[in-house]
């Protein structure tokens, strides 16, 4: 899906109280961490994702797995803190349209 500037700066105001739901640990990206980031996903649309790995290199790697493997957008990057979003056809909780 794309995004644009516009949408990705009301996506970053909306996250910004957001804490985050999924935690990814030295383990990496499992197979369960992955099926909770989906349900994530589909429940909230817009989740925050804590990621502790010890280099850039290995965030960088499990951030384009997680966008790659669940079809989520990243929105922002702050440290170790990811926010990503991927809109539910289903169930629409957040609107991009403009005010």
């Amino acid at each position: 899906m794309e995004i644009t500037q516009y949408q990705k700066k009301k996506l970053r105001g909306l996250s910004h109280h957001l804490k985050p739901v999924v935690m990814l640990g030295n383990a990496g990206l499992t197979e369960g961490v992955m099926n909770e980031l989906i349900n994530s996903l589909e429940h909230h649309e817009l989740i925050k994702v804590r990621i502790s790995a010890e280099d850039r290199q290995s965030r960088d790697t499990a951030i384009k797995s997680m966008c790659d493997q669940s079809g989520a957008t990243l929105i922002q990057r702050v440290g170790n803190i990811v926010t990503l979003f991927k809109r539910n056809p289903q169930n629409t909780r957040i609107s991009l349209k403009k005010d």
